[in-house]
Parts: C-alpha cells; sequence; structure tokens
C-alpha cells in the first residue's frame, strides 16, 4: 500500500505542472479621447472598431513572430473603417499560455471618424 504513494503523489505533481502551465490573463492598457488633436477640426463617425496585434513566444521565453504594439493594432482598427483616426479609445492586453506557446494580445477599441 505505502509503495503506491509515490507513484499517486508523482502523478498528482506532475498534473498540477501541466494544469499551471495553462491560462489567461486579462489587463487594462488606458483610455483616451483620440488618437490626434481634435480641436478646431469637424468630423463625422463612421463606426464602432476594434483593432488586434498580437505575437506568440515559444516557452515563453523564445519570440516566434514579431512585436506586439499598441500601434500596430490602432492602425488595424482605422484600417478596417477606413477612416482618419479614432476617438473614445480603450486598449486591454491579454495573454493565453499553453504548455509550450504563449500568445500575447493588443486590443484597440473606438470610434472610427472621418475629417471634414
Amino acid at each position: 500500500m505505502f509503495a503506491s504513494i509515490p507513484s499517486v503523489l508523482c502523478r498528482v505533481v506532475v498534473l498540477g505542472l501541466a494544469l499551471s502551465m495553462l491560462g489567461c490573463i486579462n489587463a487594462p492598457g488606458g483610455v483616451a479621447p483620440s488618437n490626434v488633436p481634435l480641436e478646431g477640426r469637424s468630423y463625422q463617425i463612421v463606426g464602432r472598431t476594434e483593432g488586434t496585434d498580437s505575437s506568440f513566444w515559444l516557452l515563453g521565453l523564445i519570440p516566434v513572430t514579431g512585436s506586439n504594439t499598441t500601434d500596430k493594432a490602432l492602425r488595424d482598427a482605422i484600417e478596417k473603417k477606413k477612416a482618419d483616426a479614432l476617438i473614445n479609445i480603450t486598449v486591454d492586453a491579454y495573454a493565453q499560455w499553453w504548455i509550450v506557446v504563449t500568445r500575447y494580445v493588443t486590443k484597440v477599441r473606438g470610434t472610427a471618424i472621418t475629417f471634414d
């Protein structure tokens, strides 16, 4: 009976380690009224949009893809609506961990506008 305790304990530890390498986290990144000065400029609202940028890493240490930037996510959101700028901007960041791969994502949401 006592001989099987180390075997069971070993399995529990391995399972615990495997589960600890899976998960995700979501963190707020910020809020901004606009990405360009609006004073003295008139504009038309195009609609709500969002853009993302992400990067993948092996073992959380070795980058596999390019960098993950807020600027790229902002440009992605603007290009989706063929707009000039964004207002009412929010930024969130999150990470997803799998056993050997980690994905870091930046998401920008806002209202797309075009200047008159």
